[in-house]
């Protein structure tokens, strides 16, 4: 028999809100949280083939840049698995179209195709593959690594945070960049995790981010089931609270950070970045150099994606707007360099003039290594 393309795991007491991770890799499927059922019900998806595996990335089941990069990863050894290629001439032409089919599954968020040419690259450019076999066995070894480089960025850009904003007690963020959102401990929360384990106050604002509610679902479920203090804020409040001095940093992940510094993130970060700007306090952009894309030169160029406008239209089922209206619904919004105090990745803390301090951490990690079509 056919299994099914997912098959869906309710939350019975196995699973543990705390250490089940975001994805998983089964040995024949990638299990992941959907994030779409957060927080009334911690459930996982099973996912055998490619359709499941894009359906998932475009319903934001698994999200989140470093996130979708490690799945998207996994996803060609599904893709592979799945149509069976008896030649490596079939398994060549199976992996172009997954890297189009994959990696173009969401345009704004650059790991996912580059985690996606990174394992393809390396499986089709290692001399020793010479069998479908041994393709899979490089893809897998390729995609796992990509995972478990990840987690080690987020554990490497929570203790820079943590060193760079010791006075920040209380740290605004919107969206969602903690583990549901990395193979790790996130990105921006990385830094609030950090501060937790070594006893240090911290308290964590978590922006709604509508029309989603990334913040309130999932920034806000993760941190109270980790015991963290968080309160939800309403997307407008927060400026109003980053205005009134009850705010000492907003720290925010990325989904595409141009060689400039410009970066794009959840739709609403801009109007934090202004107005901590016009507070007089710090912003930070926390994101592995997996994020840097310095082949879009500036913001301008960064592709922003366009989603459904029944998103905007609709919340918990009901209809909130005027049948007949019409809805824009962009994805994300950009961040010039000029906002940005700061850019924490694991390459470490990045410093205007961000084309120098971009470039030079660069050079020093990712680009020049073989496969990078970053660089």
């Amino acid at each position: 028999m056919t299994p099914p393309r997912s098959a869906l795991t309710p939350d019975p007491g196995r699973l543990n809100r705390g250490t089940t991770p975001t994805l998983r890799w089964t040995g024949d499927s990638i299990e992941i949280i959907d994030q779409t059922r957060l927080p009334a019900q911690l459930a996982l998806i099973d996912v055998r083939d490619v359709a499941a595996a894009v359906d998932a990335i475009e319903r934001l089941v698994i999200r989140g840049a470093p996130a979708l990069g490690a799945f998207g990863a996994l996803a060609l050894v599904v893709g592979l698995d799945e149509t069976q290629p008896s030649s490596m001439t079939d398994a060549h032409a199976v992996l172009e179209r997954l890297r189009t089919e994959i990696g173009d599954a969401r345009p704004t968020a650059v790991n996912l195709r580059w985690a996606v040419d990174r394992t393809i690259d390396a499986a089709l450019g290692d001399a020793a593959v010479r069998s479908v076999t041994d393709l899979r066995r490089r893809l897998l070894s390729e995609a796992l690594a990509i995972s478990t480089e990840d987690a080690q960025a987020c554990a490497e850009i929570g203790r820079l945070g943590r060193e760079l904003l010791p006075e920040a007690t209380v740290i605004a963020t919107h969206c969602n960049a903690g583990r549901l959102a990395t193979a790790g401990t996130g990105t921006a929360l990385a830094i609030a995790y950090a501060k937790a384990a070594e006893g240090e106050p911290v308290r964590v604002l978590a922006a709604e981010t509508r029309p989603l509610l990334q913040g309130a679902r999932l920034t806000a479920w993760e941190l109270a089931d980790a015991g963290i203090d968080v309160s939800v804020v309403a997307d407008a409040a927060m400026v109003s609270l980053i205005a009134g001095g009850e705010v000492d940093a907003v720290i925010v992940g990325a989904d595409r950070i141009a060689g400039n510094g410009d970066t794009a993130n959840k739709i609403g970060t801009l109007m934090h970045a202004l107005a901590a700007a016009e507070a007089g306090i710090g912003f930070y952009v926390a994101a592995p150099t997996t994020t840097i894309d310095p082949a879009v030169t500036s913001g301008d160029r960064i592709v922003i994606e366009q989603r459904d406008p029944d998103e905007v239209h609709h919340a918990g089922g009901s209809r909130l707007t005027p049948v007949g209206v019409e809805a824009i619904n962009p994805a994300f919004d950009v961040t010039p360099a000029r906002l940005i105090s700061a850019i924490i990745t694991d390459a470490g803390v990045l410093h205007p003039p961000y084309g120098e301090s971009i470039a030079a951490a660069l050079a020093a990690t990712r680009c020049g290594q073989p496969g990078d079509r970053r660089c």
